[in-house]
């Protein structure tokens, strides 16, 4: 072999053993379901929901069909926006296949079975093929039964002032089932208390305030059907029950204004900076304002604080079709130097003092002493200061002490000792 075709030989031989290491195509995989679609009971009015989950290599495509009785030949494939658009499926395709179908404002003409279909065969949609073998299928029987009637008293106001207890009634009036238990809830939280077996339900509001408005609901359950439920809403113009006051930061940090409220229906919110005497919306040229509403909740944002734009006074604004309520907060930043005043405060303090006891002490220098005369005796004296916290030293029984106090932070003590 000559030299030339040994490298090339040498290259084939590690192309063909390499090859062997790298993963090969991916194999098919038939259609199978993940999650199917569960058999339910619903109330005419309700909505329901069915789930398919599939998975497959390629990815199965899905379907849905229905038919009032469960026969092959009966069934009829559902598209999104079919029954007068109460019909909605949303499907998507990743590494397996997801599909959801939704019915709303149900019928007694939706009871029926519902099929999901999966198939990833190339040949699915081949007329010549037969359905049964090329597509899986998944089944739920959906039971649609008439809905109990419920009459219920009007929807309330509460007034700003009002002392009038507010009462809240509802009746079952007709039902072809048997009750089990009934009770209230308000923004769909149980009300203690108030469970019982009756059909004729009332609750009752003795100080009727803001924080009281919300959705009651009156609920029966039935020993073989599903709950019924009614509403009734009290309304309330807001009433803002929390914010700060006064938010202090320093430049460049964040700085996070919030208000909440009681009140129904839940308020639309609004942020205003006050700007020459008048409140006004906030505009957000620089982009570093984010403003957050939820509910009975808002929350203001401001990132890179600037101690020469961000500063004033921030209103916050609820408004229902009731009425309206504000707050405002105080925003006041500081320089970056704040920290470092205090320390500032001291040092000048110290500075002062020093400069008071040099000059105590240059007034009170002997005059020059001739030639030939003994020097009296100068009294040894020292001086010092400690910041608050730290005891002066003791003052010796031959010594004046004198200490000086500033504002509880700084001691200084002139000490003579008289020989």
């Amino acid at each position: 072999m000559s030299g030339s075709s040994l490298p090339n030989a040498l290259a084939l031989l590690l192309l063909l053993v390499s090859g062997s290491f790298l993963p090969g195509p991916v194999a098919a995989q038939n259609a199978g379901f993940v999650k199917s679609p569960m058999s339910e009971t619903k109330l005419t009015g309700d909505a329901f929901e069915l789930y398919c989950d599939v998975v497959g290599s390629p990815t199965p495509e899905i379907q849905w069909w229905y038919a009032e009785v469960n026969r092959a030949e009966s069934f009829r494939q559902l598209w999104d926006g079919a029954r007068k658009r109460r019909v909605t499926v949303n499907t998507a395709y990743g590494s397996n296949g997801v599909s959801v179908l939704r019915i709303t404002r149900l019928t007694l003409e939706d009871s029926g079975t519902y099929e999901c279909r999966a198939s990833n065969d190339p040949k699915r949609n081949d007329l010549r093929q037969n359905p049964s073998i090329t597509w899986i299928r998944a089944q739920a029987t959906i039971s649609v039964l008439q809905k109990p009637r419920i009459v219920t008293s009007e929807d309330v106001t509460i007034p700003e002032v009002s002392a009038i207890p507010i009462t809240l009634q509802c009746n079952l009036t007709s039902s072809s089932h048997i009750l089990s238990h009934s009770y209230w809830t308000k923004n769909g939280v149980e009300l203690t208390a108030t469970r019982k077996n009756a059909s004729n339900m009332e609750y009752r509001i003795n100080k009727p305030r803001a924080e009281d408005s919300g959705e009651y609901h009156c609920v029966y359950h039935f020993q073989s059907a599903p709950k019924a439920n009614a509403t009734i809403e009290v309304k309330a113009k807001p009433a803002i029950t929390g914010h700060k006051r006064s938010e202090n930061k320093n430049e460049g940090q964040e700085a996070m204004m919030y208000c909440k409220s009681v009140g129904y229906p839940h308020p639309e919110w609004a942020w205003r900076k006050k700007e020459n005497g008048l409140f006004v919306d906030i505009f957000n040229a620089s982009g570093r304002i984010f403003i957050t509403n939820k509910d009975n909740y808002t929350e203001l944002s401001i990132t890179s604080l600037h101690i020469n734009e961000d500063p004033g006074e921030y209103q916050c604004n609820a408004t229902n079709s009731i009425g309206s309520d504000v707050a405002v907060t105080i925003l006041r930043v500081r320089s970056h130097l704040a920290p470092l005043w205090p320390f500032l405060g001291i040092l000048a303090e110290i500075i002062i003092l020093v400069v008071i006891i040099v000059v105590y002490e240059k007034k009170k220098r002997p005059d020059e002493v001739p030639d030939g005369k003994s020097v009296p005796a100068r009294p040894l004296s020292h001086w010092g200061c400690l910041l608050s916290g730290v005891q002066p030293p003791t003052v010796d029984p031959k010594g004046v002490g004198i200490q000086s106090q500033k504002e509880r932070r700084v001691f200084c003590w002139f000490l003579t000792n008289h020989s």
